[in-house]
């Protein structure tokens, strides 16, 4: 018998919000660990003393219903919200200030959702405790429709001739500015983002936030992020820009939707000024855009607690880049598509319809606004054309809920000689994910580059990416030729030679590494990528070298044994059931992809 739905309320609050206060990736971790212990770490960095999968099944069907029968009055939401906030605390997800700052932002719009939604106590507890306590369906399998349209014969890519025209792209993912940010502050705190004026003065056992950013579960200050588009601009000219969202900082507990949209417009004001007028920069939407953090409804949710607020300021301020027929679904539901040149087109995703964490596909997660259905459309137009297409968005694909990334992959399948580059960030760092035919899982034909962060969010350099990628010319085949990336090492950048307590004036943001050299590689064809993952199977050495590229320069250990294994996992994995596979193969029982699909960066 299933229970009543007020206490589903709260086991569903207590769910959403549990990942709030996890970061990204965890900090690197000895051999000496347990495995199990040491995967979860490197995939989750849970920082909390209770974890639910501890409790057994009859504890939290109790639980919930001694829950049921306290709530069951007319002043139920209060008591909802008082429960999950004192939830919050008892379960050290966060100290009181933030469980109370974050129940209040987050109770209207979780509530709102859950009373449509259709999950029950039972199928919560499922989740929380594992199927042995029943069954969690709410994101059952659905399929997009592709046209009764035979595909074309696949031709294996080639080099472009010596001399061909290339194109430069600029990519900027994960900015994370956080307005707050003050060099001197405690680098350690008790809160979920430290460097900040309320993180009180560092003892001397602590970090001090630095001037041009820190080591630390820190974001960036306003003048880095400056600092890094005014050197853009010097190594320009640049044919286009893809940027792929996440523009504030991690303090998803005191947000507005003022701050949000105010920042918004700042950053792309930034871009315009210092990049010019004549570089098109075509944005995606990331998770941190929206307040509460993940939360996108479909679009038809209308009215107050749609994202019309968002959408509506973003075609405002991104009006200058791109066309009003890309304004229009940008402002419907937050994607859009653009030619860049004759020949090549790019589709911007909002992977925020992909993601776990955005409580309202709770509601309906079947295709939320059609997009998949949409971009097969697009694809279809453009095989018809002969046109390439660059998909860009936020989220890696093989992050995304089941269903949405099989049929993401189906479509990437399908459309293999006409998507030629994927490009995803929302990771932080420097990776990838493979794409294989779907008939054997052994030919590559795709690969999702994941572009490391801007922010130093958690412990990394501040870090922007370049993609060379086969030029405006007949046949061009689009694919990404070479990629690299720069960095700014905080550690030179915040002492200057000869006086150590005074920051570089002008920090030199360095490149870090470029692809073909560093791996040797004459290109970066998905075949390529495919072998460099046997490479990194077989010699350990290559893989820690690419351990160390991924951190974007600053990784304190080595990644051995199962932290190697889940690493691979997941650079193979461009769709959630190959994650869950390969977790499944080497023996972790799923834990692994549960705790890498958590990520809230």
């Amino acid at each position: 018998m299933k229970l009543p739905r007020s206490s589903g309320l709260v086991v569903c609050a207590v769910l959403l919000m549990w990942p709030l206060f996890a970061s990204c990736h965890p900090a690197q971790t000895s051999d000496q660990q347990q495995p199990r212990l040491l995967f979860l770490e490197q995939f989750s960095r849970q920082s909390v003393g209770f974890n639910w999968r501890n409790a057994t099944c009859f504890f939290c069907k109790t639980v919930f219903s001694i829950l049921d029968v306290i709530l069951l009055s007319n002043t139920n939401e209060e008591r909802v919200a008082h429960a999950v906030g004192e939830a919050c605390i008892r379960l050290h997800l966060a100290d009181e200030q933030v469980c109370h700052d974050i129940t209040e932002l987050f109770r209207d719009d979780f509530l709102r959702a859950l009373e449509q939604s259709l999950l029950w106590p039972t199928e919560a507890c499922a989740l929380l405790v594992g199927p042995s306590c029943g069954k969690f369906d709410i994101y059952a399998p659905w399929n997009i429709t592709l046209p009764k349209v035979q595909k074309p014969p696949v031709t294996p890519p080639v080099l472009p001739k010596p001399g061909s025209p290339q194109s430069r792209v600029l990519f900027l993912t994960d900015i994370h500015w956080d307005k707050e940010y003050l060099a001197g502050s405690a680098g350690d705190c008790k809160e979920p983002l430290c460097c900040r004026k309320d993180s009180g003065i560092p003892s001397w056992r602590q970090r001090e936030a630095g001037y041009w950013g820190t080591y630390s579960k820190c974001d960036l200050p306003l003048w880095t992020v400056e600092n890094l588009l005014e050197n853009a601009a010097r190594d320009g000219p640049w044919d286009w820009v893809y940027w792929t969202g996440d523009i504030p900082a991690h303090n998803v507990w005191s947000q507005t939707r003022k701050q949000q949209l105010s920042e918004l417009t700042v950053i792309s004001s930034l871009i315009q000024k210092h990049l010019g007028l004549n570089v098109t920069v075509y944005p995606a939407i990331g998770n941190h855009e929206s307040t509460p953090v993940n939360s996108f409804p479909p679009p038809f949710v209308h009215g107050n607690r749609s994202c019309t607020w968002l959408y509506n300021t973003m075609a405002e301020e991104w009006a200058l880049w791109l066309p009003e027929q890309a304004l229009k679904t940008l402002r419907y539901a937050g994607f859009y598509t653009v030619e860049i040149e004759p020949g090549l087109r790019v589709v911007s995703l909002n992977m925020n319809f992909c993601a776990r964490e955005n409580f309202w596909l709770m509601v309906n997660s079947t295709d939320p606004a059609n997009q998949l259905q949409w971009l097969v459309h697009i694809l279809q137009a453009s095989e018809d054309k002969g046109e390439k297409v660059h998909i860009i968005g936020h989220i890696p694909p093989g992050l995304c809920l089941g269903s949405w990334s099989w049929n993401y992959y189906h479509i990437v399948n399908r459309y293999e000689s006409t998507v030629t580059g994927q490009f995803f960030g929302h990771t932080h760092f420097d990776e990838f994910q493979m794409f294989y035919d779907e008939a054997t899982m052994t030919r590559p034909l795709g690969v999702a580059f994941v572009a490391p962060s801007v922010t130093t969010y958690i412990n990394l350099n501040p870090g922007f990416r370049v993609y060379y990628v086969d030029g405006n010319y007949q046949g061009s085949s689009r694919l990404v030729l070479d990629h690299e990336t720069y960095i700014l090492n905080l550690t030179e950048a915040n002492h200057s030679p000869g006086a150590p307590s005074i920051p570089e004036p002008n920090p030199k943001w360095t490149l870090l590494y470029r692809a073909t050299e560093a791996y040797g590689l004459t290109s970066l064809f998905p075949s390529d990528y495919d072998g460099m993952l046997q490479t990194f199977i077989k010699d350990d050495r290559a893989f820690q070298k690419f351990w160390y590229f991924r951190h974007k320069g600053h990784v304190s250990e080595a990644c051995r044994e199962t932290c190697k294994t889940t690493l691979l996992c997941f650079l193979r994995s461009g769709r959630y059931d190959e994650l869950e596979q390969c977790d499944l193969r080497n023996g972790f029982g799923g834990n692994m992809a549960r705790a890498a699909r958590k990520t809230l960066c």
